[in-house]
């Protein structure tokens, strides 16, 4: 009877002669929809016991990230923007701890929009006791910046110029806390995996016609205003070029261990692999902020094309596959003792075999060894200093400037462009030193307008205070700003 009822129901709504037509229609959605979510990780790993740092912890793919990392065993230590005693802080972790059963899930007070917020808990982290750190995730560089559409005129000019700086501020924390934090990276010991990975937005490769003039301007006459596409791919194209210039100077320092020797140590690939990852165009991160949604969580128009950005675009969770895959890859060192270690154990089965005088042992032990040569040698690794998207490797060809700010200003070649070796890499190591030198610059601009801004603070908390202090005077302030305003209406209403 009721499936009597529920088939005339059915057919009432979607008659028989067109049900194939919505099967074929159902396959396609659910293709395309497969397709928009990209590629996922084959790889996994055992993250117990890895102390990572997560920054932007409680954006959409920060929370996704977060409970993946604790649902690993990682001990996460997230760089919380609010207070602790914030609802956000104080209600999410005690959730995670008890949904993922890791209880090494913290929170440290960190805003990314202050130097002094961020030199605080870096020195406070270094000197602790345990200084540990696997792995270094800058997920707060993701979320877009800014809205589609908005009104002109002077409010307009202000929405840019709160925004470029919103862009600026958060290169600027992630170069800052590298740069703070890399004595504790280079002081671990060198068999200990290491990863730094920028978590970029997908618009980069518009960037790329303007990027010439980018690197060309300085804080005195700085680039004029770009379509908000291109400013954020401003925002990842120099982040990307960064963290390869990054990885240069890695692999540029004698990060091998003390050997007893009168001859200098040799620069040799490290074991702190800097790397960039995009997840792509996802629903929450990349395409809300564009169409208004704020903290509010939802915008009119978000709602409105809801439907065809959930088909069309990434869900967080399936973002968040490129970042786990630069996360779970091994390293080209690790792979490298693998294959030393599979010829050593092979060398002693056939030492053991030849002393047993069995010829099937060793014809078995050579079809292993062809065996496991073969899987060792088609196993991916994660490329140092490489843009991954879509799990894979992406090149970019970043075009130079005819002229660069330090060629200019110098006229001959620097000590670390005769040290760093020049790969090619998103346009070399010149573009990346220019980029580095960029950061330098900005980094001393945003530090003074930190210092002035914080004094302002303090003006206007002692002011505050002494109004505090004599409520009398502050009285007789109200009153005789009271008594102007009444005879200010007087005069107007004779008038």
């Amino acid at each position: 009877m009721v499936l009597q009822v529920l088939y005339t129901a059915v057919t009432a709504v979607l008659p028989v002669r067109y049900w194939p037509h919505a099967a074929v229609s159902a396959a396609v959605v659910v293709v395309i929809y497969a397709y928009a979510q990209g590629r996922s990780t084959t790889r996994e790993r055992d993250l117990h016991a890895r102390v990572i740092l997560l920054t932007g912890p409680f954006t959409p793919l920060g929370l996704v990230a977060l409970t993946a990392l604790a649902e690993r065993g990682a001990n996460v230590i997230a760089l919380s923007p609010y207070p602790l005693s914030h609802p956000v802080p104080s209600l999410i972790l005690p959730l995670l701890r008890s949904t993922t059963k890791n209880e090494n899930i913290y929170a440290e007070h960190c805003d990314l929009t202050s130097v002094t917020s961020i030199r605080k808990f870096c020195t406070a982290f270094l000197t602790q006791n345990d200084t540990r750190i696997d792995a270094l995730v800058f997920a707060h560089e993701y979320p877009s910046i800014g809205r589609t559409w908005f009104c002109g005129g002077k409010a307009r000019t202000d929405k840019e110029r709160r925004e470029s700086e919103q862009r600026e501020s958060a290169s600027l924390a992630s170069f800052l806390i590298t740069t703070l934090l890399l004595p504790a990276l280079l002081v671990a010991p060198v068999e200990r995996d290491i990863r730094v990975i920028s978590v970029v937005n997908p618009f980069y490769a518009a960037a790329l016609p303007t990027f010439p003039a980018f690197l060309q301007s300085t804080p005195t006459s700085p680039p004029p205003p770009q379509p908000l596409v291109i400013a954020e791919g401003h925002r990842s194209l120099r982040t990307i070029i960064f963290t390869c210039h990054l990885q240069r100077i890695l692999d540029s320092l004698p990060n091998r261990k003390a050997e007893k020797s009168d001859k200098p140590p040799v620069p040799h690939p490290s074991n702190i692999l800097a790397v960039s990852a995009c997840p792509g165009i996802s629903r929450r991160d990349t395409i809300a902020p564009f169409l208004g949604v704020g903290d509010r969580g939802w915008s009119l128009a978000y709602m409105a094309l809801f439907l065809p950005l959930f088909l069309f675009t990434k869900s967080s969770e399936s973002a968040l596959q490129t970042v786990l895959h630069c996360l779970f890859l091994p390293t080209p060192l690790k792979r490298a003792q693998l294959k030393v270690d599979a010829a050593a154990d092979e060398e002693l089965r056939k030492t053991q075999a030849e002393a047993a005088g069995s010829a099937d042992a060793s014809e078995s032990t050579a079809e292993t060894r062809s065996r496991r040569a073969t899987t060792i040698a088609n196993v991916e690794v994660l490329k140092p200093g490489a843009l991954y998207r879509e799990c894979a490797v992406v090149r970019l060809d970043v075009p130079r400037p005819a002229i660069l700010p330090s060629a200019a200003k110098e006229g001959k070649k620097s000590v670390a462009e005769d040290i760093l070796e020049d790969d090619g890499e998103f346009g070399g190591e010149a573009v990346g030193r220019a980029v580095w030198e960029w950061y330098e610059a900005r980094l001393k601009e945003w530090e003074a307008k930190d210092k002035d801004k914080e004094r302002e603070e303090a003006q206007e908390a002692i002011a505050k205070e002494k109004a505090e202090a004599d409520p009398a005077a502050n009285g007789q302030g109200q009153g005789d700003r009271t008594t102007t305003a009444v005879e200010g209406i007087a005069t107007t209403a004779t008038s």
